[in-house]
């Protein structure tokens, strides 16, 4: 037997001044994008914004639908759209916002697990990392590295 430790690497921003230009520009985005979100079950907006290596960025939103739970999560909305309009682009990094109409949204909101699927499936085919930033409506920001760091002993095609 043995034992095996896996250990993740995180910044936490107090706020979105200490983010780069670039970064905040980004989160500007997914802000954007959830304000444009379908949510009428839930009231709970999420928004996304990927940044391309081409410098294109790819806005994302959740969509809901009455046949609940047959609607998108913002990740995957933004992550389908950029590999159907870029497919040979790479994602350089991806921001991730969420608020909702009941409740200030205090701190960060992550990638769901079907999302953080998806999204792995990306940056190992890339074979190039995707830093993920996310934040909820106010409060701090977290940055990590990867996708992979939010996922260890994910499941991709190298298993099929």
């Amino acid at each position: 037997m043995k034992k095996l430790n896996i250990e993740t690497t995180a910044i936490i921003f107090d706020n979105l001044t200490e983010l780069s230009a670039q970064e905040r520009s980004l989160m500007s985005e997914a802000v954007a994008a959830r304000e444009k979100a379908y949510a009428p079950y839930s009231n709970f907006k999420v928004g996304c914004a990927l940044l391309l290596d081409n410098g294109k960025i790819i806005q994302g939103n959740n969509q809901e639908s009455a046949a609940y739970p047959s609607g998108m999560c913002a990740e995957r909305v933004a992550i389908w759209k950029a590999g159907s309009e870029y497919p040979n682009m790479k994602v350089k990094k991806i921001a991730i916002t969420a608020a909702s109409s009941t409740t200030k949204v205090n701190k960060p909101v992550g990638p769901c697990g079907a999302c953080r699927q998806t999204l792995s499936e990306y940056e190992i085919n890339q074979q190039e990392n995707i830093e993920v930033i996310f934040m909820g409506e106010v409060g701090k920001i977290v940055k990590t590295p990867s996708l992979i760091s939010l996922l260890p002993f994910s499941f991709d095609s190298s298993y099929l």
